[in-house]
């Protein structure tokens, strides 16, 4: 009887063993598991990996979005404006204003100061003072003529800054938004000729 239970003691002990052992063993596995997770910020690093081209298009799309939601804005402050103008002003403020905080955030990681000026610049499209102004003044359908105008303008100056970035960038964000950018702006400019000619 003693020699019976003996037995049934040590198979339980050796039971106990082999499951410990494969808890130890599994519980070594996950944590392996857990380390190679972690090392998930090579894939960060390369997301923040961005080259000269890369910062060039963000820093001058960010106040050349920052004028074109003052353009909107403008508009969107006047009463008796196409409802078809207000509604595309109201899109393209929806569209640009996240895009420009964004694009802050990418400045940021990349400890690259962004440009101070936001209008008057000469390049990519923007509106001068003076235009700028002249559609602060205007009303009806002159001021939606003179925004609709200097939209197709600026968007065309944007999709050329767009497309050197899609050729010469390497940030695959900045490619994404140069490439949303031609996309978007091609059928607002389209939808704007259009309007040009109804108004």
């Amino acid at each position: 009887m003693r020699s019976t239970t003996r037995l049934l003691t040590s198979a339980a002990m050796l039971s106990a063993l082999l499951l410990t052992g494969c808890s130890a063993t599994g519980g070594s596995d996950s944590m392996a598991g857990m380390d190679h997770n972690s090392g998930s910020s090579d894939s960060s690093a390369e997301a923040a990996t961005h080259n000269a081209a890369d910062e060039m298009f963000v820093t001058m799309m960010i106040p050349h979005h920052e004028q074109a939601i003052e353009m909107a804005d403008a508009l969107l402050a006047k009463d008796g404006i196409d409802r078809r103008v207000v509604e595309l002003a109201e899109q393209i403020a929806a569209a640009q204003g996240p895009e420009i905080e964004t694009m802050r955030g990418w400045l940021e990681d990349w400890g690259v100061e962004p440009r101070s000026e936001s209008g008057g610049m000469d390049h990519g499209g923007m509106m001068s003072e003076d235009s700028m102004a002249e559609l602060a003044e205007a009303s009806g359908a002159e001021a939606a003529r003179l925004f609709l105008s200097g939209m197709i303008v600026h968007h065309r100056g944007a999709i050329d800054m767009a497309e050197p970035v899609l050729e010469d960038g390497e940030n695959p964000d900045v490619l994404a938004l140069a490439q949303q950018v031609i996309d978007g702006q091609s059928a607002e400019i389209a939808t704007m000729e259009r309007l040009l000619k109804e108004i």
